[in-house]
């Protein structure tokens, strides 16, 4: 009930916040682990924090045939995006991935616009994140393959998290504990044996660690809190917002100062948000 008195929104800058301090953890492990350990790290590391906070196995007894169906789904989607994920920003600039990976969740959020309102919130978005990112789709086909790929997961990625958190019987962060835990059994064919050389390797333990909360257990367990009481549609183009997170992050943490171009994208995704407005049966829904 005390995460209810905080508002959803708030949530979400929590998430977008985390989103970007994981990637600073796997610079350090980049330099020691291939690229797909990394991965593996990122997800064992959040499924065993949350195994040991919630107890996710109890959610899967929990849960019913469709409940458990949608928990397994959702846990092949987080271990196959985050593979997807790292093997496209080895391969093209993070600008590029970013850019890729927000049109279909654009899309979701065309699903949700309903009025004059919302659509112009999208038309202000929409270009902002083009002016943030600077799309150019360099690199080899491989990674703009795995760009795509990563972009269409993340967009399964919110319909499947949005879904789990309005199960009634079960908490949307118990439901994530679940989809994490099978996460980790999914990847481990696919990427553990690239984390091999990292089990003994102290510092590459503990950035895996760090990737793992910053990257998988605080920002999920935070879009959860948020997706419980928000639109899908709403999420969808909040997540517009993270370019000018990363852009804050940049000026106030490594001094990097944004140019004016990415100064009007910041100023057209924060109009967007602000234009965009909740759905009225959402909001009757949220309570």
């Amino acid at each position: 009930m005390r995460s209810e008195r905080i508002p959803p929104h708030l949530y979400f800058v929590v998430s977008a916040i985390f989103h970007y301090l994981g990637p600073a953890f796997a610079v350090l492990l980049f330099s020691r682990v291939a690229v797909l350990g990394v991965a593996w790290l990122r997800i064992a590391a959040a499924a065993m924090v949350f195994a040991v906070w919630r107890r996710p196995w109890r959610a899967l007894v929990a849960a019913d045939g469709e409940g458990r169906r949608l928990l397994i789904a959702w846990g092949a989607v987080l271990a196959v995006m985050n593979c997807c994920f790292y093997l496209a920003i080895d391969r093209l600039p993070l600008g590029t991935v970013a850019a890729i990976e927000f049109l279909p969740v654009i899309a979701l959020a065309a699903l949700g616009a309903r009025t004059r309102r919302n659509v112009l919130a999208l038309l202000l978005a929409v270009p902002g994140v083009y002016l943030l990112t600077g799309v150019h789709v360099e690199g080899e086909a491989l990674g703009i393959a795995f760009a795509f790929a990563n972009a269409a997961l993340f967009a399964l990625y919110i319909v499947l998290a949005h879904r789990v958190s309005r199960l009634s019987y079960l908490s949307g962060i118990d439901g994530l504990a679940a989809s994490m835990l099978i996460a980790a059994a999914a990847v481990t064919p696919l990427a553990g044996w690239a984390a091999l050389p990292a089990l003994g390797d102290p510092v590459a333990l503990a950035a895996g660690l760090g990737v793992g909360v910053s990257s998988s257990v605080i920002p999920y367990v935070s879009d959860q809190l948020a997706m419980r009481r928000l639109a899908r549609s709403t999420y969808a183009l909040m997540v517009s917002l993270l370019p000018a997170t990363a852009t804050v992050i940049g000026i106030v943490v490594l001094a990097q100062v944004p140019s004016p171009a990415e100064l009007l994208g910041v100023g057209l995704v924060i109009a967007g948000v602000a234009v965009h407005r909740e759905p009225q049966g959402a909001v009757a829904a949220s309570g």
